[in-house]
């Protein structure tokens, strides 16, 4: 028997009523595929700063992080200075964590230069797919900071690089392999 996906239990379990930002979430983003490279490096940004928190705490400033990370643009995000790192620093809408700002900062510049030499962030993730999760976490740990097993992990499943995302008995699950999740791919 196949253990149960504890998101989706967690999901049926607000019932139908509830409109959480993690039901909204469950249903309508996690575990799609996502082709443009500002709203995959948005998800790592958000994945970052989910450490040690819980995602609803991310997803309740979500919209927070978007406008504090301009609309998560890679390019815009590259170019942060000192000015746009002490905005981030006191900006109550975000997680103000040294760390994770500074992690963001990096990321993009590192995504820039995947960007030049595969043609986008998405281009350099599917050139090593399919991996299971450790090959995964050390080619993130490679190119990254701030990634470990848990943020790479949640980032490739929510992403729809790696099963797992939602039970096969959940009714999102179908929904999710219409979208033509990358783990669902003939090689």
């Amino acid at each position: 028997m196949q253990a149960r996906n504890k998101y989706c239990l967690y999901i049926e379990s607000l019932g139908p009523k509830d409109v959480s930002e993690n039901k909204i979430y469950h249903d309508n983003e996690y575990g799609y595929p996502l082709h443009s490279d500002d709203e995959l490096f948005g998800r790592l940004i958000l994945e970052i700063n989910q450490a040690g928190l819980s995602w609803t705490t991310i997803l309740k400033k979500k919209e927070s992080f978007r406008k504090a990370y301009k609309n998560f643009s890679i390019s815009k995000i590259a170019k942060f200075k000192e000015k746009d790192f002490e905005r981030l620093m006191n900006d109550a809408g975000i997680i103000r964590n040294r760390l994770k700002i500074n992690a963001a900062i990096h990321n993009a510049n590192v995504i820039l230069g995947l960007q030049k030499e595969f043609g986008s962030f998405q281009k350099w993730i599917d050139s090593h797919h399919p991996k299971t999760k450790e090959e995964w976490v050390k080619i993130f740990k490679k190119n990254f900071v701030f990634v470990g097993g848990e943020i790479v992990n949640e980032f490739l499943m929510s992403t729809g690089y790696l099963r797992g995302s939602h039970d096969p008995l959940c009714p999102i699950h179908k929904k999710v392999l219409k979208a033509k999740p990358a783990w669902d791919r003939k090689k």
